[in-house]
């Protein structure tokens, strides 16, 4: 997320100077240069317009006999993007936004001051990645940039040039980063068509959504999903689950309650209904992660067998029990406690949990691998697994 103040927003300790497009306002805050994005058709990306540099000397794992450690879950908002749809004032469409009090989104915005260079740079990101023993990250977008609000064709074009500027971020460090696209999920022939450029243009890894389209469930008919899954079926595709807070979050203004509370539900529900809807069995092939440790439901899974057994109108679609296909997701290590990351590993296997840290927000986990260590009686085997095997082998990264 990429949060913002009110356009009319004066207040100088939120430090809103020259350099980037709030959503909402007409100020900006310096960040770190980045890749620009491009509008033009890009080559694959071994062959971006952006020359590849030098292997970066910072690889911090890169020595014989050890594996590398591999961040599925972060986030690059490309700051070209964010100038180029300013006017389209994005906070009055994000429920992270809309449903926050005051305070919360003035302490949003403060945080902005310094994760906007570490969001949109590359020198602070690489400084960071050494110092919590990363080696590579699977980037993807920020989720301020969904865009699904737009109109579709202009939300195709967005999409491209999210994926360009992902592109040549990775262009630029191969060594140190692998990109997770976008695709505009507003229109399902166009979200077929970037999903196919992503993966076989631009040599993305998969794809990055949101777990609605505009308060939609992602199994709405009015949606017409299904040829969407079915192509990233068809491709083996990765898609990275990820929230933008609760959208009917009318409860959940204070305390942060539509990011602490919002996003873990908003993640169960958009999975209960790829899994009863029936999207998992029809697609076994997609790799679908789920953000922030699988959300509520990854802990909390047996009452929806049990409703399954009970009650016939939960058995309309699917023809096993509903923890059967949870079983296929993959989660990331967000959990913030080694108790939980514990029981995450035991039911589903430490071969489907990947190391994430939510970078660059304060939501995120700052020791991943410190969390991964405090996980009592894991073996090394394992540990290795969760730290970025895993990832390796499901984005193809080549040891």
């Amino acid at each position: 997320m990429f949060y913002t103040c009110a356009a009319s927003c004066s207040d100088p300790a939120h430090g809103h100077t020259e350099g980037f497009s709030l959503a909402g306002g007409s100020r900006a805050a310096k960040a770190s240069p980045a890749p620009k994005a491009r509008t033009a058709p890009a080559k694959a990306a071994g062959k971006t317009a952006v020359k590849a540099k030098a292997a970066t000397t910072h690889v911090v794992k890169n020595r014989p006999g050890q594996s590398k450690v591999v961040d599925i879950h972060c986030h690059y908002l490309n700051p070209e993007v964010n100038k180029k749809t300013a006017h389209l004032n994005a906070a009055q469409h994000d429920p992270t936004v809309i449903f926050a009090n005051d305070l919360t989104n003035q302490t949003n915005a403060l945080q902005m001051k310094t994760r906007a260079p570490k969001l949109m740079g590359v020198e602070e990101r690489l400084q960071d990645m050494d110092r919590m023993g990363v080696d590579i990250q699977a980037v993807c977008p920020a989720p301020y940039h969904y865009f699904y609000f737009t109109e579709p064709q202009l939300g195709a074009e967005l999409a491209r040039d999210v994926n360009h500027g992902i592109a040549e971020l990775v262009a630029g460090h191969p060594d140190r980063f692998v990109g997770l696209g976008s695709v505009p999920l507003q229109n399902a022939e166009l979200a077929v068509r970037e999903l196919e450029y992503c993966v076989k243009t631009l040599g993305l890894r998969g794809v990055e959504i949101c777990t609605n389209v505009n308060g939609m469930n992602l199994t709405d008919p009015r949606l017409g999903l299904e040829k969407f899954f079915a192509k990233a079926n068809e491709l083996g595709t990765v898609i990275f689950m990820h929230p933008l807070g609760y959208t009917q979050g009318e409860r959940l203004r204070n305390h942060y309650f539509n990011n602490v509370i919002g996003n873990p539900l908003e993640t169960t529900v958009a999975v209960s209904h790829l899994i009863f809807d029936g999207v998992v069995a029809r697609h076994p092939k997609i790799k679908f992660i789920a953000a922030h440790g699988g959300g509520f439901l990854a802990h909390y899974w047996a009452r929806m067998d049990h409703a399954w057994k009970a009650r016939p109108d939960t058995r309309t679609v699917i023809k096993r029990k509903p923890s059967s296909y949870l079983e296929k997701f993959y989660f990331d290590t967000i959990t913030f406690d080694p108790r939980m990351l514990k029981n995450l590993i035991d039911r589903y296997g430490a071969d489907h949990v990947l190391l994430g840290t939510d970078y660059p927000y304060d939501m995120g986990e700052e020791d991943p691998l410190g969390l991964i260590a405090g996980v009592k009686g894991l073996p090394a085997s394992e540990r290795r697994m969760i730290e970025g095997l895993n990832a390796m082998k499901l984005l193809k990264i080549k040891a």
